[in-house]
């Protein structure tokens, strides 16, 4: 085995290239920056339009390479899913979007392995609170209202019925 170079670059989903960041840093190991950037776009083809972080791998001996893929923030996840440009520029005064309670979870799902919360109803407390910091409507309630709605249990058998599903 040779020596390991782990380069780590964030692009967005589907439309890496060969340029900058990745050329530069992949161009001096000696392996084809094109198959790198193929095999990166098959790989983040699902978030498309989405700032991705992406890990390349490269065994320096045997020039052989393998990509992993992270996941997107929780604000670029919920600009898609919201269906928006961007968040909000005075997200306490103008809201700019809704989302429904089930993105919320799916976000919560995909987002839980990089977080620090022990269950999904706390995974989804933090989506939440990025919708507050984003001027983004949950279900069309003020995202610090549902929050309020999510802490006196009035979504706790939604919850249960996602986790029973998974």
């Amino acid at each position: 085995m040779g020596e390991k170079k782990i380069i780590s670059v964030l692009v967005t989903g589907g439309e890496a290239s060969a340029g900058a960041p990745l050329g530069p840093a992949i161009g001096p190991l000696g392996i084809n920056v094109l198959q790198v950037v193929n095999e990166i776009n098959a790989v983040t083809a699902d978030f498309k339009g989405m700032k991705v972080p992406v890990k390349v791998e490269v065994d320096q001996e045997t020039k052989k390479f393998t990509v992993s893929v992270g996941t997107p923030t929780t604000s670029a996840l919920l600009v898609k899913e919201a269906a928006i440009p961007k968040g909000s520029g005075k997200p306490n005064v103008d809201f700019v979007g809704s989302v429904t309670f089930d993105k919320v979870l799916g976000i919560a799902k995909i987002k839980i392995n990089d977080s620090y919360a022990k269950s999904i109803k706390s995974s989804v407390k933090e989506v939440v609170g990025s919708c507050v910091s984003m001027g983004l409507k949950v279900e069309d309630t003020d995202p610090r209202q549902f929050t309020e709605q999510i802490e006196e249990g009035k979504w706790d058998k939604a919850i249960a019925a996602f986790e029973a599903k998974k």
